[in-house]
């Protein structure tokens, strides 16, 4: 049997004649996604790395958003770890839990709805890292549409890139009070910002710091930010159920976790060299945005994903309330069949470990960071803590 993670294939057989040859037990072995390759490495002979690959919902891996992951990988924490980290983007909305669950990714990062939308149709995923506390997703209008608050939204055509992104929009809706069969759905695709520019529809989603990479390509629109009008969670990293009972397959997400929250952390300390790391890693960041531009992208970013912090619960904490609130509009609204409840969607037994990481190191690393000529003047707009 082959286990088969986007391009990289090994059988457990070659595994374990691999594992053999220097003397490695099969239970750490078969850790992340039981896809462990072995590298050769140096003089003391061949070193286990197990591959971890990391998928998202968005079309693609060309912006700010994954600038900690970029910082816990390029400054060499995942390595110390034992992780090779891979990202990639998947064919649909759904891929982030979908490919999870079906053991072609190791930890997704679907929005609440498609990650409710998974659980509810049996998928045995389960979120345990929050990105951010509050509500990432902001609804867009042209900046001469009529439209001056989202309560106004009834009668609106509604543009997303995927019909997938219903399950984000519906309980933001039911939330304003608006009736659901008053909208109408435009699938635009990876264009469905410009569908509203353009006059095709009436209304965009968009979340946290798309309003700077849009501005970067000359899309100047009004956006209504969810922290203004929604009490909804955000995304954030999901896992199989079944690989938190798996002492080695959970520690090696413990590690991932806790390589986002050494990445979030570094890049408060010196936010310049996280984005000059997220900045030099992707050609199309480059070809979009200024550094400037990218900075303040970051920055948005930053300050959300590090509420949990700043309010003492530390990277990546839950607030149960939020959730259970959320919960219950999906079902009152029939996105989910069941009742879903708190404890089979979200899981806070990793939160602790997450944080369990040397910050004086972290701190030092980052103020020792070089910046080279590009960022050494960038300044920042606002706080990023």
């Amino acid at each position: 049997m082959k286990d088969k993670m986007f391009n990289k294939k090994m059988t457990r057989r070659d595994f374990l004649k691999k594992s053999a040859k220097v003397g490695i037990g099969a239970g750490i072995g078969l850790a992340a996604l039981n896809t462990i390759r072995i590298s050769s490495a140096s003089e003391e002979g061949e070193v286990m790395v197990a591959p971890m690959t990391f998928i998202v919902p968005r079309p693609t891996l060309e912006v700010m958003d994954d600038y900690n992951l970029i910082v816990a990988r390029e400054m060499g924490y995942y390595k110390d770890m034992g992780i090779e980290l891979s990202m990639e983007t998947g064919p649909d909305g759904m891929a982030s839990t979908k490919f999870v669950d079906q053991n072609q990714a190791d930890v997704g990062y679907p929005s609440p709805g498609i990650h409710t939308t998974s659980v509810d149709t049996g998928m045995a995923v389960i979120m345990a890292y929050e990105m951010m506390i509050g509500s990432v997703w902001h609804l867009v209008v042209r900046q001469d549409s009529p439209i001056k608050h989202p309560r106004e939204l009834a009668g609106a055509t509604i543009s997303v890139w995927d019909i997938s992104w219903r399950t984000i929009v519906d309980p933001l809706l039911a939330e304003l009070g608006i009736p659901l069969d008053s909208v109408e759905y435009l699938t635009a695709g990876p264009q469905w910002g410009q569908a509203v520019q353009q006059g095709q529809a009436d209304v965009a989603l968009g979340w946290l710091a798309l309003d700077v990479q849009w501005e970067a390509v000359g899309m100047n629109m009004k956006f209504f930010r969810g922290t203004d009008f929604s009490e909804m969670p955000s995304n954030g990293y999901v896992v199989r159920t079944e690989d938190l009972k798996d002492p080695a397959k959970r520690e090696l997400l413990v590690k991932f976790m806790r390589g986002s929250s050494m990445g979030l952390h570094f890049g408060r300390f010196n936010p310049q060299a996280a984005a000059q790391m997220t900045y030099d890693t992707y050609p199309g960041v480059r070809e979009q945005m200024t550094p400037e531009i990218a900075l303040e992208s970051q920055r948005q970013l930053a300050y959300s994903y590090v509420e949990g912090e700043r309010r003492g619960l530390g990277y990546g904490a839950f607030v149960p309330t939020g959730w259970q609130k959320y919960l219950d509009i999906i079902y009152e609204i029939g996105q989910t069949k069941r009742h879903l409840n708190v404890d089979e969607c979200i899981t806070t037994e990793l939160t602790e470990e997450a944080n369990d990481f040397d910050r004086a190191k972290v701190e030092k690393d980052a103020a020792n960071f070089k910046l080279n000529d590009t960022w050494k003047n960038v300044k920042a707009r606002g706080p990023f803590f």
